[in-house]
């Protein structure tokens, strides 16, 4: 389990957004959640170098996978690591869409499935709204 502490300063890093697909806390109900990158099933340790905070989403389709397919090599590849990978080396966005650049942002949108019809809504919606405050 993930101590308080602990808590509040994986909150604190990833400035109350998911370190996978970059959405606000804002725009969930549901309260994002702690991942253990490395799963504990794997060895993951609880501590700050191995979590990450991730959208229900997100956490929910990664589980305890550090790896997957990526859909245009057809190789296995680790998935990306919110404490060891810039995450602008392996995504980039397109409109409300999450592209992987590389092998590894690749097998992480697919296994994430971090462009499924209910994640592009809330995208849309939040780009619409950064485009009226301007």
């Amino acid at each position: 389990a993930v101590n308080r502490e602990l808590s509040r300063a994986v909150w604190e890093r990833a400035a109350h957004y998911c370190e996978y697909c970059r959405l606000p806390q804002s725009s969930f109900p549901l309260r994002f959640q702690i991942d253990h990158v490395l799963a504990e099933k794997h060895g993951g340790q609880t501590t700050a170098s191995n979590l990450a905070l991730a959208c229900t989403h997100c956490n929910r389709h990664k589980g305890p996978n550090i790896a997957g397919l990526d859909p245009e090599t057809r190789q296995i590849v680790r998935l990306f690591n919110p404490r060891t990978d810039s995450w602008a080396e392996h995504f980039t966005a397109e409109g409300a869409q999450i592209l992987g650049k590389t092998e590894i942002g690749r097998a992480t949108v697919t296994v994430l499935e971090m462009n499924r019809a209910d994640r592009l809504l809330v995208r849309s919606a939040l780009l619409k709204e950064e485009g009226s405050e301007e």
